[in-house]
C-alpha cells in the first residue's frame, strides 16, 4: 500500500531519516540507480519502503522543478531497464506535499537481496551510501536465505521476544513436542528450545509460527489469525444469526475452543427400535468437522491477509472457507485425495505434537470416511487460487 501524504510529509521533514533521499532534479542518473537499489536492499531492515523524492532541496526546500509526465516515466523506467537487478518493487508518482508539487518514488525491501545496480551491490546506513562491503553483502545473503523460508518459519519484522509467553512454552507446548527423556539430557536455555523448533529466528527472533503457538497477542502481528464462527437461522446469510463467536489466541486455546463449538452444535436424532436399544444419529459426525476446521487452520495463508478463517454453519450445511488456494503439489493436483504439501511445516508440526493431527495427508480422507459411516453426503470442495472452501451437508 503507498505511503499517505501524511506519511511522506512526515518523511519529507525528517532531515536525519535513512529512508529518504532528495533531490532538486534527476540529472544524474546512476546516482539514482544507486540510491533506488540501496532502498531495495534495506541494509538496516526497515521493512518499510524507502522515499526518493524529486524536486526537493537536500535542506528539504522546495526546488524549482517541472514535474511533468516526461520525469515521471524516465523514473518509473528504471524498473526495467535491465540495470537493477532483481528489478525492485516501485511506485511513482507526483504529489502536492506543503504546497508544492514533488515525484515521489517508493521503493519496497526486496524479497531477493543482495539487489545490484550494474552489478554493484549499492547500500545506505545512515549517511553512509555507496557499495557494499563484504559483511554487507554477507547480512544480505543471509536475508535472502530467511525469506527463502516457509512463512510460518520466518521471523516477523517488530516482534521481539517479550512476545512471547514463555510460560505457556515450558507448560504446554514443549512437552507436547519434545520426549521427557530429551528435555532432561539436552540441557538447553529455553532461548535455544525455541529456535531448534523454529519458533524464533537463530538471532531470537519470534517467527510466525512462534507467534501463532505461543504469542501474547497473535493478532497484533498477524490480523487474519482467527476463526469467525456464525449459526444462522436458515440456509443463507440473509437469515437471522443464532450465535457468532471470533475465536483467537494461541494455536491450543484456538482449537480446544474449535473443538467446544463443533461439539455443542451437533444435533443428535435418537430412534428407539425396540425397548432395549437406541440408535443416536449425529447431523454432523464430530470427526469430520474436526478434520477439515483444523486443516482449514494448519493450511491457510496467514500471510498478507486479514481474512480469518470462516465457519458458516446453516440449517442445511455447514460451510468452511480458508484463506490462500491449493499449496505446493497440491495445486496441481486432485484436491481432497490425500495428496498434501505443508505451506506452514512448523504449524503442522505443533499441531501434531498437541495431538490434532494424527497423520500427516489423512485428515480429509478421514472426513470422508466419517461421513459415509453416518450416512452424510460427502463433502463438497470449492478450490480457486483465493481460498479453499468445504461444504459439509446435513444428514437429518
Amino acid at each position: 500500500m503507498a505511503l499517505s501524504v501524511d506519511e511522506l510529509s512526515a518523511l519529507l521533514a525528517d532531515l536525519e531519516s535513512d529512508r529518504v533521499e532528495r533531490k532538486a532534479g534527476l540529472f544524474d542518473k546512476d546516482m539514482v540507480g544507486h540510491i533506488l537499489c540501496a532502498f531495495a536492499n534495506d541494509l538496516p531492515g526497515h521493512a518499510a519502503p524507502g522515499v526518493l523524492f524529486i524536486g526537493v532541496n537536500d535542506d528539504g526546500s522546495h526546488a524549482d522543478t517541472n514535474i511533468d509526465d516526461k520525469l515521471l516515466q524516465n523514473l518509473a523506467s528504471f524498473r526495467d531497464q535491465g540495470n537493477i537487478l532483481p528489478p525492485p518493487s516501485m511506485d511513482v508518482r507526483k504529489v502536492e506535499l506543503g504546497g508544492h508539487h514533488v515525484a515521489v518514488v517508493e521503493v519496497q525491501p526486496s524479497n531477493s537481496p543482495p539487489v545490484r545496480y550494474k552489478g554493484q551491490i549499492c547500500v545506505r546506513v545512515g549517511p553512509r551510501r555507496g557499495v557494499a562491503n563484504a559483511e554487507d553483502e554477507r547480512r544480505l545473503n543471509e536475508r535472502r536465505r530467511s525469506l527463502d523460508l516457509p512463512f510460518d518459519s520466518r521471523p516477523i519484522p517488530g516482534a521481539g521476544p517479550d512476545d512471547l509467553d514463555l510460560s505457556l512454552f515450558t507448560s504446554t507446548l514443549l512437552p507436547s513436542l519434545v520426549p521427557p527423556a530429551v528435555l532432561a539430557e539436552n540441557g538447553r536455555s529455553i532461548e535455544q528450545r525455541l529456535a531448534a523448533l523454529r519458533l524464533t529466528s537463530p538471532d531470537g527472533l519470534p517467527t510466525a509460527a512462534g507467534l501463532l503457538a505461543v504469542g501474547r497477542d497473535p493478532l497484533q502481528w498477524l490480523p487474519g489469525a482467527y476463526v469467525q464462527f456464525i449459526r444462522v437461522d436458515g440456509e443463507d446469510l440473509a437469515s437471522p444469526i443464532k450465535d457468532e463467536k471470533r475465536v483467537d489466541g494461541p494455536l491450543s486455546t484456538v482449537l480446544r475452543q474449535l473443538d467446544e463449538i463443533l461439539t455443542i452444535n451437533i444435533s443428535t436424532s435418537i430412534d428407539f427400535t425396540s425397548s432395549a436399544t437406541e440408535a443416536r444419529t449425529p447431523d454432523y459426525p464430530l470427526a469430520a468437522l474436526q478434520q477439515v476446521v483444523r486443516n482449514a487452520v494448519m493450511h491457510r495463508s496467514y500471510e498478507h491477509t486479514n481474512s480469518p478463517t470462516r465457519i458458516t454453519w446453516y440449517e442445511n450445511r455447514v460451510e468452511i472457507v480458508s484463506p490462500g488456494g491449493p499449496f505446493g503439489i497440491v495445486a496441481n493436483g486432485p484436491f481432497g485425495s490425500g495428496l498434501t504439501d505443508y505451506r506452514n511445516p512448523t504449524l503442522a508440526e505443533i499441531m501434531r505434537g498437541l495431538g490434532y493431527v494424527q497423520r500427516f495427508g489423512a485428515g480429509i480422507p478421514i472426513a470422508k470416511k466419517s461421513l459415509a459411516d453416518n450416512g452424510s453426503p460427502l463433502p463438497v470442495f470449492e478450490v480457486n487460487p483465493s481460498y479453499v472452501g468445504v461444504t459439509i451437508g446435513s444428514r437429518l
